[in-house]
């Protein structure tokens, strides 16, 4: 109580002390650079800063429908690689231009089609198709990899890779008009860039998965709802993109330690045993919890303000 007294103190002279180190002013402006998203520049992905420690990436092959082309697949692991580091990033969300979300995966622009129709013996096409492969999951495993929460904002058609890309962000929101669509199978193959791996997780409802997956039938953004996959729906594309702002906006307001430090454990804890999550997040805060955030926030909710957090 002694130092959460000091802390107060210091406070109404406009800085937080900490022991040992040097006075931290509170509150103070920060300035987006106006070079901000100038380091991505990218064929088929477009990225903005429209709020101060909020990134949009926006899928940006509206003529195309967004169709997921060899470009994007290297596109999206470099894009949310420097995210991940861009400490001007607190937060992201994940967008489509055009009249739909994406149409999934390009199947005129692939690598894939002409090791199949290569005169490789069949072992030799099949360790460059694994390689292939390997290259698509890690595009969106990125994602869930990347300690920014990731918003997906979904309209219209979210078909094939786009469950298995939006499968791999932290909140999805869709337009009353949005449908999904597990399409793989009607295209002869299984899913296998995330979708049969991450999608039953978010749902819980191993019936109605293998359904989804084995009839590549559409379902709907109420029905969406009603399985979980998707938190909140809006009547059109623009209201949608508010609202994922604001939610964007509101996280990157708290402690970028405890919400990126959240996203790491709840990552963790889905793919482990309750025993070894508490064990992950134990060894995580015995670290994390001597940050200068949770002093910042004690003495702005004391003081009824709102606290402004160094960039990590």
């Amino acid at each position: 109580m002694k130092i959460i007294a000091q802390l107060i103190k210091a406070s109404s002279r406009g800085v937080l002390l900490r022991p040992g180190l040097k006075p931290v002013v509170l509150g103070s402006a920060r300035n987006m650079s106006s070079d901000a998203t100038s380091k991505y520049n990218f064929e088929t992905l477009k990225v903005t800063q429209p709020k101060e420690f909020v990134t949009q990436v926006e899928l940006n092959r509206p003529k195309q429908l967004n169709a997921m082309n060899k470009a994007f697949w290297s596109e999206m692991r470099t894009c949310f690689q420097q995210l991940n580091s861009d400490s001007d990033c607190r937060v992201i969300v994940l967008s489509g231009s055009g009249r739909v979300f994406t149409a999934g995966l390009d199947l005129t622009d692939l690598d894939t089609v002409a090791v199949m129709q290569s005169d490789l013996d069949p072992s030799r096409k099949a360790f460059a198709l694994r390689g292939t492969i390997a290259d698509f999951q890690e595009a969106f495993t990125v994602i869930e990899k990347c300690t920014k929460p990731v918003i997906a904002a979904i309209h219209n058609a979210c078909i094939g890779g786009g469950i298995d890309m939006t499968s791999a962000c932290d909140i999805r929101y869709a337009t009353q008009d949005s449908f999904f669509q597990i399409k793989e199978v009607d295209i002869g193959l299984a899913a296998d860039v995330g979708t049969l791996q991450r999608f039953p997780k978010i749902v819980g409802n191993d019936s109605l998965v293998r359904e989804l997956t084995y009839t590549a039938r559409r379902f709907y953004s109420d029905e969406a709802k009603e399985i979980g996959f998707i938190s909140r729906i809006f009547p059109d594309k623009d209201s949608m993109i508010a609202v994922a702002m604001e939610t964007a906006e509101l996280i990157a307001s708290k402690s970028p330690v405890a919400v990126q430090g959240s996203k790491v454990s709840l990552v963790y804890s889905r793919d482990h045993s309750v025993r070894e999550g508490l064990e992950h997040v134990a060894v995580w805060n015995q670290g994390m919890i001597q940050s200068e955030d949770i002093m910042k926030a004690v003495v702005a909710g004391m003081e009824k303000k709102t606290a402004k957090f160094s960039k990590l």
